[in-house]
């Protein structure tokens, strides 16, 4: 299954801020959206992106103190951002994101942002795989 495909199923939406929203504003955005990550933008181009665990980070580092903190201060830089292309295959995404250890990884398709999905999405379509492929062999057993 291609990323094409999860995007299909979960939508493309993609939810940005822009690199100066204060902290607090980031967040609710997050929790009123129910999601865990934000694209950054400067301009209109993206320049990293922002998830409730940098919120968590720098609301334990600062002891809740966020006065003149904003996204730039803790966003990771576009620089140091992993992205999938919208042909890549589930599986190799999967990994990438367990080896590297994040949750959120930007879609782009010709160079421009088409999605953003996280773990669990990829999670969620390895074991759909996985349930067609014991119930193919299921019925091939018979």
């Amino acid at each position: 299954m291609s990323i094409r495909d999860i995007l299909k199923e979960k939508g493309s939406e993609v939810l940005t801020v822009d690199m100066d929203t204060s902290i607090p504003d980031t967040a609710r955005v997050m929790m009123e959206k129910n999601i865990g990550a934000l694209l950054v933008e400067d301009d209109g181009k993206l320049c990293g992106i922002v998830t409730e665990r940098d919120v968590v980070r720098i609301l334990g580092k600062t002891g809740c103190d966020l006065e003149g903190l904003r996204v730039a201060d803790i966003m990771v830089k576009s620089e140091n951002l992993f992205v999938a292309e919208a042909d890549d295959q589930n599986d190799t995404v999967m990994a990438i994101m367990v080896q590297k250890n994040f949750r959120h990884m930007p879609i782009v398709d010709e160079g421009e942002i088409v999605g953003l999905i996280s773990i669990r999405d990829v999670v969620r379509a390895h074991v759909k795989k996985l349930q067609a492929q014991v119930h193919f062999l299921s019925e091939y057993d018979r």
